[in-house]
């Protein structure tokens, strides 16, 4: 039987398709070589010395080394490939992955918004779906706890918190830890090298690459997958080398047997040493973190076909070599490396270095945004890189902190043992955040059962808990680095917040009253000036008290005022055309406007958006919309109405756009406590005081600046 030339056509056009598909996976798997896994493949450099230090370091026999190496594998088999390759790579919010997405997907399906100026609106936007609205006993039992402990819902902000500034410690201790180790390999072949040197080498290296961050990493990302997979290629050829020439009987460590006969010959000494092998699992978290760069599916090619053999390669080779020379443990990694081939080895690990520094660096400056689109981080100036590449961008003030926090600890420290058991317990403080975050979010979000959210609370759990536990006996040994950053970094986020949210209370409770402003007539009693204002404020109803503080200090104002509130939505992304929602505020008369511009928590407004046209342009198509609404016996009428308010707005428009914005100062009123007067006027004011102008956030010309002065007492 012919097949007809139709169905001929669409199955060519669906081969084609699956064809296009398939090199796409390909294609992005390839990409993300070089973005996502610098930091997770550069820790052969440190795990195995690490792991033997202190008193570890006197077992140093066959079994204990195949122990360590059996810990290695299956630690990167379970947390690595099984729990966030299979399970929490699942769990997007619309393609974005890391923290804040999981707590977004749970913020909504729960009903619960920490954001205050919600409007029952934003759930109708596209990315803002909740799935299926059916419940299951357990996900009803789950939002019911939040619902009747609003104290609960704080808590579980602190705990997202705590988890996203154990995250900006890693992006401190990842650049100093990869440099240093990389860089002091150097010392085998230059053996009179004063570790002074390796040091200044170190910190020259990581002032170069937080000098570049501002140039934007597509300038240079072309050369971080092939970097990353020469470097993945090269490991694992020294490992297969490594292991056919010293000890093949290494392959029988795969058996999980090893484990507990490495525990039961060295007791409390060999848990401690588990703050070590956690390390080889260094950099999982940034793999979920930059999804949303990538595809799900590319992400998982990559790591499963790829970097998982390279790296479970390496670290088999390296055991194999470390069983038949122990007394070269600390220097293991490079001592490993045929003759002929180290210098090489040596430029391509020093580039590969940097490329984990890069990767980590990019995520904070996300994280960073997301926070302070979250009303969680003082405002900074976020700066696009690329014109492209949607979400490269660069934070000035968090590159220069996070450079000198990094030659702080690499001058400090000198150590990457010490290090290494600083990054340790960041780590694991991450993945427990994780674990925890993905048990309600596979009870509320996926609605599993009882049995199965257990069982990968319980698995999963355990594990970190194991590795936690050894990391936290490691505090006086450089783990409380990373207590002391994400304690600093959580206060600074707390009380921003808190400040933040006690001035938007103010602001609602003193709105000033719309009988008041419809009392003075259309003219606002106040002289009406061609052109139009912009009055900023945080309110999405009602009229905020710095339009009242103005009115009663100035005589003349704009012909069309438009009340602009700029808020975020606890969605990734927002589409162009839901950006603006805008309506009239009192008669038509008045000529006054309400705009509410919409942005995800990973959206960040470009310098060069072209918001007055924009705004004028949805106010324009409001005033259409609106006036088709009338009875249709005064069509006409209404039509010419209608073109006359849209050229009286275009007209304002050409006269000039004015922005008003409240410069306020929170105040702790005189009956508050000693410590919330001390948060609010001194902590507080003091980030209010040092971060960017709210004008400088929204990219507002200083040439059409007015600035209103106002107290608030919180």
């Amino acid at each position: 039987m012919t097949q007809s030339p139709s169905l001929i056509e669409q199955g060519v056009s669906q081969q084609h398709l699956k064809t296009v598909s398939c090199v796409n996976v390909l294609t992005l798997a390839y990409q993300s070589l070089g973005v996502i896994y610098g930091d997770l493949s550069t820790s052969p450099l440190y795990v195995y010395k690490t792991t033997f230090s202190g008193k570890l370091s006197l077992h140093e026999n066959d079994e204990e080394i195949f122990g360590v190496f059996s810990f290695i594998f299956w630690t990167f088999t379970l947390i690595a490939l099984f729990k966030y390759v299979f399970i929490v790579l699942s769990a997007d919010d619309n393609g974005e992955g890391g923290t804040f997405a999981l707590y977004s997907l749970l913020c909504r399906y729960a009903k619960r918004s920490i954001l205050p100026n919600h409007q029952e609106m934003d759930e109708k936007l596209a990315t803002y779906a909740t799935g299926s609205p059916g419940e299951t006993r357990q996900s009803a039992a789950v939002k019911s706890f939040f619902e009747k402990h609003p104290k609960s819902q704080k808590f579980l902000l602190i705990f997202v918190l705590l988890g996203t500034c154990m995250a900006i410690g890693d992006s401190v201790l990842t650049p100093t830890i990869s440099v240093l180790s990389a860089v002091s390999g150097v010392k085998l072949k230059i053996p009179n090298l004063h570790e002074n040197y390796v040091v200044i080498i170190a910190c020259i290296i990581l002032v170069a690459i937080f000098s570049v961050q501002r140039y934007g990493t597509h300038r240079v990302a072309f050369i971080f997958a092939p970097i990353s997979t020469a470097w993945l290629l090269s490991i694992s050829c020294i490992g297969v080398y490594n292991i056919i020439k010293w000890n093949p009987r290494i392959v029988s460590a795969l058996s999980p047997v090893y484990m507990y006969k490495f525990l039961r010959s060295t007791g409390v000494e060999g848990w401690v040493s588990l703050g070590g092998v956690v390390l080889s699992i260094t950099g999982v978290e940034t793999m979920f973190a930059d999804l949303g760069h990538f595809s799900s599916s590319s992400i998982k090619v990559a790591f499963s076909f790829f970097v998982y053999p390279c790296l479970i390669l390496a670290y088999m080779g390296e055991a194999a070599f470390l069983s038949k020379h122990h007394e070269d443990i600390q220097q293991s990694f490079y001592k490993a490396i045929p003759e002929p081939v180290f210098w090489p080895v040596f430029i391509v690990a020093t580039f590969a270095a940097v490329v984990g520094s890069q990767a980590v660096i990019s995520a904070t400056f996300s994280i960073i945004s997301q926070c302070c689109a979250l009303d969680c981080f003082p405002r900074v100036k976020i700066i696009h890189t690329s014109s492209k590449i949607h979400g490269q961008i660069y934070i000035p003030e968090v590159n220069w902190m996070l450079m000198c926090l990094c030659l702080a600890v690499t001058i400090g420290l000198r150590d990457t043992n010490m290090m290494g058991h600083a990054y340790g317990l960041a780590v694991t403080s991450v993945m427990l955040v994780t674990t925890c975050l993905m048990t309600l979010v596979m009870t509320i979000v996926w609605k599993q059962r009882v049995i199965t959210v257990l069982a990968f609370l319980a698995f999963f759990g355990s594990i970190e808990l194991l590795y936690f536990s050894a990391c936290v006996y490691k505090i006086p040994d450089g783990g409380w680095i990373p207590i002391l950053l994400s304690l600093t970094f959580m206060a600074v986020m707390y009380i921003w917040n808190y400040g933040t949210t006690k001035k938007h209370e103010f602001d609602v409770e003193n709105k000033v009253s719309m009988d008041r402003i419809i009392s003075l007539g259309p003219s606002i009693g106040m002289v009406r000036v061609p052109g139009i204002g912009l009055v900023y404020s945080n309110l999405v109803t009602g009229v905020p008290a710095v339009f009242g503080h103005f009115v009663t200090n100035l005589p003349a104002f704009h012909k069309i005022l438009v009340f602009v509130c700029v808020k975020s939505v606890q969605v990734p992304y927002i589409e162009e055309e839901e950006r603006f929602v805008i309506s009239r505020v009192g008669p038509k008369e008045y000529g006054m406007f309400r705009s509410v511009v919409r942005y995800g928590y990973r959206d960040v407004p470009r310098e060069m958006y072209d918001f007055e046209s924009r705004l004028v342009s949805a106010i324009v198509e409001f005033v259409e919309t609106e006036a088709g609404l009338e009875e249709e016996e005064e069509e006409v009428l209404n039509v010419r109405r209608k073109k006359e308010e849209c050229m009286e707005i275009i007209e304002a428009k050409e006269a000039g756009v004015a922005y008003i914005l409240g410069h306020s100062y929170a105040k702790a009123k005189q009956s508050s406590s000693v410590l919330k007067k001390l948060v609010v006027n001194v902590v507080f004011a003091f980030m209010s005081t040092n971060c960017r102008g709210t004008d400088v956030v929204l990219n507002v010309p200083h040439t059409s600046l007015l600035e209103v002065g106002m107290v608030y007492y919180v």
